[in-house]
């Protein structure tokens, strides 16, 4: 895949043309115009010629290059620095995370996607079929791909909850085991992980609403708030995902223990009736000369028969009491 996906001038929300990086810092001198520039994973010398171009920090660059950062806002003189991660579901229903960075300047917007993230083909289609919305300029490519971004996080935090579900009626429905308990952690570190990556988005939105964000404009801070909204949603969403979850382990492990006891009580059970027979064969097997019922001609069936009967009267009053 290339580095530069695309590099594209605009002009009152219509699309101008395709351009080459070295000639952008010229285009970027018509202030009427706004450049949106998609890189994925750039090599070092791409990311030096996009910082010379944008005239960016050394310290965003080096984060941009590096990428694995922390959901973040960081102001460069006027320029903004963003870090947004990315979530989405792989073929073997794990989470696949990736990060995408922002560059947002006075009329440019540099888009750099890291790992496993899904191409903004679709929203800039979306944003070039809207030009009165395009004509608000970079600060509306910024909210357009947040949305993006936020919107993609529901289906897998959706798909969670049903795990969640699943593993609920394991629980309650089929015999308490160590693997439901190590489907439960492994749900735990999902979740986990998707908060971490979810939880700042709430901040981020307010952030990029403050005053003293120049390149971001007042008109799109009503859809930054959708931004917001739809990021506390998703929270919410998680943080129930977690209590379920949290219960839904103390479940296991009390149905767990309540199945050991279980077991145990019938442990005890036989182990009493069979104790019965043992001590009777103990006294009776003693090398004593005089023992009751050793000279009788119906001892040895008489014993026999009253072991049985206290064997069989055990078992039932242990039937009956649930330990068997």
């Amino acid at each position: 895949m290339k580095e530069i996906v695309n590099c594209i001038a605009y002009k009152n929300g219509v699309r101008k043309s395709e351009l080459p990086l070295n000639i952008v810092h010229e285009v970027l001198e018509d202030t009427e115009q706004f450049v949106w520039i998609g890189l994925h994973e750039p090599s070092p010398g791409v990311m030096q010629q996009v910082q010379q171009e944008f005239k960016l920090h050394d310290l965003a660059v080096e984060d941009a290059q590096k990428a694995h950062q922390r959901p973040k806002v960081e102001l460069y003189g006027d320029i903004v620095f963003i870090v947004l991660r990315t979530a989405h579901k792989n073929a073997q229903s794990h989470i696949d995370f990736g990060e995408t960075h922002f560059f947002v300047g006075k009329n440019f917007i540099v888009v750099i996607r890291h790992g496993s993230t899904v191409a903004y083909t679709e929203v800039r289609s979306r944003c070039e079929s809207m030009p009165e919305l395009l004509a608000k300029g970079q600060s509306f490519v910024l909210y357009a791909i947040m949305d993006f971004i936020v919107d993609r996080y529901f289906p897998v935090v959706e798909e969670l909850e049903t795990d969640l579900q699943e593993i609920e009626e394991k629980v309650f429905k089929e015999k308490p085991s160590r693997e439901t308990t190590e489907q439960i952690y492994q749900l735990k570190r999902e979740l986990l992980d998707v908060k971490r990556a979810v939880s700042p988005l709430v901040d981020i939105c307010t952030r990029l609403m403050r005053p003293d964000i120049k390149n971001i404009s007042i008109e799109t801070h009503a859809y930054l708030r959708d931004v917001n909204d739809h990021a506390l949603r998703i929270n919410e969403m998680v943080d129930n995902t977690r209590e379920l979850l949290n219960s839904a382990l103390e479940a296991n492990f009390s149905l767990i223990s309540i199945s050991q006891n279980d077991t145990n009580k019938k442990f005890a059970g036989w182990a009493a009736i069979i104790a019965m027979p043992t001590m009777v064969a103990g006294f009776w097997g003693m090398n004593f000369k005089f023992m009751p019922e050793t000279e009788s001609q119906y001892g040895f069936y008489t014993i026999i028969g009253i072991t049985v009967l206290v064997c069989i009267s055990l078992y039932l009053l242990f039937r009956r009491s649930g330990w068997l």
